[in-house]
């Protein structure tokens, strides 16, 4: 094993609160895996809840592993070290279970990467006995887990603090591997790709999906009721993340508006609320630990008790993006000091947000603008999205417009707008729409970048387009697109590896797809009807004025 591996660990350790060591002696050993590096993983508050859950059990012994950044990559081919966890630095494959936390789709190829460096077989099919058990979780998992189900012996469908206990008493029960199957007779929600066959058209759609044995050809996707119950909450404080040295709370799961672009109003339904009393025992509970808070939740303005937490002394709290609305204005009023805040219209015009069903109006935006900035806001970021359905010049006019006319305020600082490619996701009414060509969505970026340059005060960020698509294709993918991620481990370009692979991003991408279309993800029910989303598409659709 690389020293220089070993100490860059121990110095991320050192400085840590709240790690877990345990005696693996007679416990089941679970590496607990984000396919990114640790800075992002453990920025994450479900790896962290999920960390702290498994590590709540008595015969449980939970570490860590990331994807180790480029410098570590190098030391790791040129030592030959297998990637190991960070506790006690054993090797990934000697662990009972190989766990992936997985909440974005880009991510996928750092899953190939790991199990690579792990000296794991990549498919679930090439595995033996000797092999841990490699699962995954998080929102990928019951989104559309069908690129990366090949590598998993088990997907959780569901939210994982719901389905656990579950799982881990079940494993205690029948420990290998070759038992996956029966698993799913005891856990409800539990997916095993293997356990299905998928066939094709002509045209490459799906034509057929039948499954194996006790298989259920439906799988529900499991939520916890309460979220009061849940421990999805910090598990170790540290600088070294996005929220340095923050002890992040969950006020609230799902998002009661429904915004058509979004996969969390739909696969995180129905909104759950935690109490006040449970959020105020965890943060006296934590004050020790950490002076800072952050207060999580989709819609943060929606919690019927946030100002209710702000009134609690002696605790800085982070509260990130807000929605525009006399609500929010109130909050920012009692956060004294904090100098940023984000608020997300979406789009640049009435029309388009009804087309998305966006429920704010261009008076809610600059009003809550205005007041803001007399709160004593000095940067106020606006999040929008390019290349949504029905999408115009005249929106992207909309997005410059309100840009123009909030830096006219008398009261205005600075401005920053953020800028995403809409990527169309499993279980929206958006599912069956395309993405925009990529000459369109990269001219009409430059149009607002050009036409915002001379505006004192405005800066405008926005991705990089092709790993939207790249984001497109792994979202919208069936089984096929797990060769794109084993060709990305050697050609990098996705676009490349695509061809390689012998698929046409076209049919993934720029295709509009049918209501009576077998969509990868149709074997999950995620609570939302197929005959709802569709009304709910053409609705948007017709949106003309």
């Amino acid at each position: 094993m690389s020293r220089r591996l070993r100490e860059n660990i121990d110095l991320l350790l050192s400085k840590e609160t709240g790690t877990v060591y345990k005696d693996p002696g007679g416990r089941t050993t679970v590496a607990l895996v984000y396919p990114n590096t640790y800075h992002v993983g453990m920025s994450n508050l479900g790896f962290q809840g999920i960390y702290g859950l498994l590590n709540s059990m008595p015969d449980v012994v939970c570490e860590r592993a990331f994807l180790p950044d480029e410098r570590d990559l190098y030391e790791y081919a040129r030592t030959g070290t297998e990637l190991f966890s960070m506790e006690s630095k054993k090797p990934l494959a000697r662990f009972d279970i190989v766990a992936f936390s997985v909440s974005f789709e880009n991510d996928y190829p750092g899953i190939l990467k790991i199990l690579g460096l792990a000296k794991i077989p990549f498919r679930a099919s090439e595995r033996t006995g000797r092999h841990p058990l490699v699962i995954m979780g998080g929102v990928c998992a019951f989104l559309n887990p069908e690129p990366v189900a090949d590598f998993f012996d088990i997907c959780f469908v569901g939210e994982a603090d719901e389905m656990l206990p579950e799982f881990m008493s079940a494993w205690r029960a029948r420990p290998f591997r070759d038992d996956a199957v029966k698993m799913t007779e005891s856990v409800n929600g539990l997916y095993v790709p293997q356990a299905y066959n998928i066939s094709y058209c002509a045209d490459g759609r799906i034509e057929s999906r039948t499954t194996a044995g006790k298989a259920p050809d439906i799988i529900r996707r499991r939520y916890l009721k309460d979220v009061s119950a849940s421990r999805m909450t910090t598990s170790i404080v540290t600088p070294a993340t996005e929220f340095s040295d923050t002890y992040l709370i969950e006020a609230m799961r799902g998002c009661p508006w429904n915004c058509r672009f979004c996969a969390v109003g739909n696969i995180y339904n129905p909104p759950r609320k935690k109490g006040f009393q449970e959020i105020e025992r965890e943060i006296l509970g934590r004050r020790e630990k950490s002076a800072r808070v952050g207060v999580i939740a989709p819609s943060l303005s929606d919690y019927p008790h946030s100002q209710d937490i702000l009134k609690i002394p002696g605790v800085d709290f982070s509260i990130t993006s807000l929605r525009a609305g006399r609500k929010s204005v109130d909050l920012i009023s009692m956060l004294k000091g904090h100098k940023s805040v984000s608020i997300a219209p979406e789009a640049g015009t009435e029309r388009l947000r009804r087309v998305i069903n966006k429920k704010i109006t261009e008076e809610d935006i600059l009003f809550t603008a205005e007041l803001m900035f007399k709160e004593g806001i000095e940067t106020l970021r606006l999040y929008f999205m390019i290349g949504l359905p029905t999408e115009t010049r005249a929106d992207i006019d909309g997005i410059i417009g309100l840009a123009e006319k909030i830096t006219s305020m008398p009261s205005r600082r600075n401005l920053t707008l953020s800028i995403n490619t809409f990527v169309p996701k499993a279980f929206t009414p958006f599912q069956w729409h395309f993405m925009e060509e990529p000459d369109v969505v990269r001219d009409r970026l430059k149009m607002i970048r050009k036409r915002l340059l001379p505006v004192k005060g405005v800066k405008v960020f926005h991705d990089v387009p092709k790993y939207a698509y790249m984001q497109g294709l792994f979202a919208r993918g069936d089984r096929r697109v797990s060769r794109v991620i084993e060709e990305m481990q050697t050609e990098k370009d996705w676009a490349a590896s695509t061809e390689k692979a012998g698929l046409s991003k076209d049919f993934y991408l720029f295709r509009q797809r049918t209501f009576d279309e077998i969509l990868p993800w149709d074997f999950i029910d995620s609570g939302s009807s197929k005959e709802r989303l569709w009304e709910e598409y053409q609705t948007a659709l017709s949106e003309t004025s």
